[in-house]
């Protein structure tokens, strides 16, 4: 087999997607999660005190509402911060997103690899076939199972 830079590939080396591990084995299953009425202020101490980049955003029956990641905390900067300005309390729901992507827990790492490697996402939530949310698996996840296969 060739390459597009026609070097040979050893096919030794070639995981085959049946073979790939499950998504369950590197995703992150003891959660940090935000809800929508938490003042950013302590998800921004949290995600740095944790050294996460973001978590899922729950509603009071913990189905997933939103995310919340530095990004979205950046914008902070341009609200009461850096105009000096006293502002009531600033809630999550207020800076997180509703753009997410959902996997589910029977898919494997090389499926989990191409939804990265083909769109912007950084993490993924990872639901079980009732729809609820069991997991987390980010792009680093995907680092360490490529670690392992090698």
């Amino acid at each position: 087999m060739k390459n597009f830079q026609t070097k040979a590939v050893d096919s030794t080396t070639i995981t085959h997607k049946k073979d790939a591990p499950s998504v369950t084995k590197y995703m992150t299953k003891d959660l940090i999660t935000f809800t929508p009425d938490m003042d950013i202020n302590v998800v921004i101490d949290s995600l740095l005190k944790h050294r996460i980049s973001g978590a899922p955003v729950l509603n009071d029956n913990g189905e997933v509402v939103g995310l919340i990641d530095d990004k979205d905390c950046l914008n902070v900067l341009f609200g009461s911060v850096y105009n000096r300005t006293p502002v009531g309390p600033e809630t999550v729901s207020k800076y997180m997103s509703n753009v997410m992507k959902s996997i589910s827990i029977h898919d494997n790492i090389m499926d989990v690899a191409y939804v990265f490697s083909s769109s912007p996402y950084k993490r993924l939530l990872v639901k079980d076939d009732q729809n609820k949310l069991v997991g987390q698996i980010s792009r680093r996840d995907i680092l360490s199972a490529i670690k392992d296969m090698m």
